[in-house]
C-alpha cells in the first residue's frame, strides 16, 4: 500500500528516505513499513504507502535453474497517434485478486498460490522489480526467477498482474539505490518493459506501471510530477502493446493522502493532472488504492469527512479515509470524459495493527471486523461498481518472512507460515 496513505511510506535503507518518510508523516500523516511512533493529531500515514511491503530483507533471485540467455533489447517504436486498447476488459462483477510474495520464495510458492486459488481469487499480483531482472547493466537480463514465477502462476490456473518499478542502480546517476525513482533515461525503462512483454507474451495478463508516483518517496525523493509520470506511462503503454497487444496496461495505484507540496500530491488531484497531461487513452485500467482505515466499507466519503471519529481530525480533507474514496477518483474520470474506462483497485484492506506505537493504531480493526469488512467490500463493489471497476486486488497473502514487528503483517489474511486468519475463512465462504 502507500506509505503516506494505503498498501503509508516504505522503509528504505537510505537515511535520506528515512528523513522523507518522517517528513511526510508530519506533513500529512499518509505502502512498505512505516517507522513506529506515537499517534498524534497530525494526519496518518497512508495504508497504501506503508503496506505495499517489499519482501522483508529484499533479496535477489534464488532460483536454482540455470538462467536462460538474455533477451535482446528492443528499441521502442515511435508512439502511435491514436492508441487504442486491444484487449478484452473484464466485464460485469469485478474480478477478485490478491497480492502474493513469490519472488525469492520458491519453497512457499505452490502453497501461497494454492491458498489464493482455494479462497476464490482468480488473479494474483506480484512485484517484478526492474532492479532484480536487469541488475548490473543495460541489456543483461536475469530471467530465472521471473520464469519460475510465471510458470507457477500459469500452472495454478491464475491470472498474473505484475507491478513493475524500482530501478537498478545503474539507471540513475545519483546514489538513490535502493530507493525508488524514475530512471535518468526513460528509454532504459521502456526497453526493459519491451523485453519483459516480449518474453512473456500471452502469459502476463496485466502490467501496473510503477507504484504511487504521487509520493516523493516513490519518485526519486522529488516532488511528484504528473507530467513526468504520464510521459513514462505513455511510452510504457506503447512498448507493451507492441510486444503483447492482449496485455492490460494499468496506471500506477496512487496513495490516498492529504499531504501536498514537495512530499506528495493528493491522489484525486494527481489524476486530474494526469488527464491534463494527456494520459487518456494510454491505460486500459486506472490504478487506484482504496484502504478502508476504520470505516465500514459502505461508509461514504461525505460521512467520513463529517465525523471526527473517522477523518482523523482533518475535516473535509479526511474524506480519503475510507474504501469508497475510490468513488472520488471515479468522478475525476467522468469529469474528464473517460467513463468508458474502468478502474483497477490495486490495493485495499483493513489493518489489525493495534500496537500502541504504531502509526496505524488509530484505524486498527479487530480480526473479526477485518474479516467482515473485506467480505462486505466485495459485496458492495459487486452491487455498485460493476460498471466502474474491473479488478480488486486485496492485500495480502503474507510474505513468509514477515514478523509482528512489521506493519504489513497486520493487513494480511494469512500468517507468514500460511495459516489462515479469520479474514481468509470469511472470504473462502464468500468468494467461491
Amino acid at each position: 500500500m502507500a506509505r503516506l496513505s494505503f498498501d503509508g511510506l516504505k522503509t528504505r535503507a537510505t537515511s535520506l528516505l528515512v528523513s522523507l518518510v518522517l517528513l511526510s508523516q508530519l506533513a500529512a500523516c499518509s505502502t512498505g513499513a512505516s517507522p513506529a511512533s506515537s499517534v498524534d493529531a497530525s494526519p496518518p500515514p497512508s495504508p497504501t504507502a506503508a503496506i505495499q511491503g517489499e519482501p522483508v530483507a529484499t533479496k535477489a533471485p534464488e532460483a536454482t535453474d540455470k538462467p536462460l540467455p538474455p533477451a535482446a533489447t528492443a528499441t521502442p517504436l515511435p508512439p502511435t497517434s491514436t492508441p487504442k486498447p486491444s484487449v478484452k476488459i473484464p466485464s460485469g462483477l469485478p474480478d477478485a485478486g490478491i497480492q502474493v510474495f513469490l519472488w525469492g520464495n520458491a519453497p512457499t510458492t505452490e502453497r501461497d498460490l494454492g491458498l489464493a486459488k482455494e479462497a476464490g481469487f482468480t488473479w494474483v499480483k506480484e512485484r517484478f522489480e526492474w532492479r532484480y531482472i536487469e541488475p548490473h547493466e543495460k541489456g543483461q537480463y536475469e530471467w530465472a526467477e521471473a520464469d519460475r514465477i510465471v510458470d507457477a502462476v500459469q500452472a495454478a490456473g491464475l491470472k498474473l498482474v505484475i507491478r513493475v518499478d524500482n530501478q537498478p542502480a545503474w539507471a540513475r546517476a545519483d546514489n538513490l539505490f535502493p530507493g525508488s525513482g524514475p530512471p535518468d533515461n526513460l528509454a532504459d525503462f521502456t526497453d526493459f518493459l519491451q523485453a519483459l512483454a516480449t518474453r512473456y507474451k500471452g502469459r502476463i495478463a496485466a502490467y501496473e506501471i510503477w507504484n504511487e508516483p504521487n509520493l516523493a518517496a516513490e519518485w526519486g525523493n522529488r516532488a511528484p510530477n504528473a507530467n513526468e509520470y504520464v510521459a513514462m506511462l505513455k511510452q510504457a503503454y506503447e512498448v507493451i502493446k507492441q510486444a503483447d497487444p492482449q496485455a492490460l496496461v494499468i496506471s500506477a495505484g496512487l496513495a490516498p493522502t492529504t499531504a501536498s507540496g514537495d512530499v506528495a500530491t493528493p491522489d484525486a488531484e494527481f489524476v486530474k493532472q494526469m488527464y491534463a497531461a494527456g494520459a487518456k487513452g494510454y491505460f486500459d485500467l486506472l490504478g487506484v488504492h482504496a484502504a478502508g482505515y476504520k470505516a465500514a466499507p459502505e461508509m461514504s466519503p461525505e460521512d467520513v469527512a463529517a465525523d471526527d471519529a473517522y477523518n482523523h481530525l482533518e475535516g473535509a480533507a479526511g474524506r480519503i479515509y475510507c474504501f469508497r474514496h475510490a468513488e472520488d477518483i471515479r468522478q475525476v474520470m467522468i469529469e474528464n470524459g473517460d467513463s468508458a474506462t474502468k478502474m483497477a483497485i490495486m490495493e485495499f484492506g483493513w489493518t489489525t495493527d493495534d500496537r500502541p506505537n504504531s502509526l496505524y493504531h488509530w484505524h486498527a480493526v479487530t480480526p473479526e471486523e477485518q474479516a467482515d469488512y473485506l467480505v462486505r467490500a466485495f459485496k458492495y463493489a459487486r452491487r455498485n461498481w460493476s460498471d466502474d471497476v474491473a479488478l480488486m486486488s486485496l492485500i495480502y497473502i503474507a510474505d513468509p518472512h514477515w514478523t509482528k514487528d512489521q506493519e504489513q503483517y497486520y493487513w494480511s489474511i494469512t500468517e507468514p507460515d500460511g495459516t489462515p486468519r479469520p479474514a481468509y475463512h470469511a472470504l473462502l465462504a464468500a468468494l467461491r
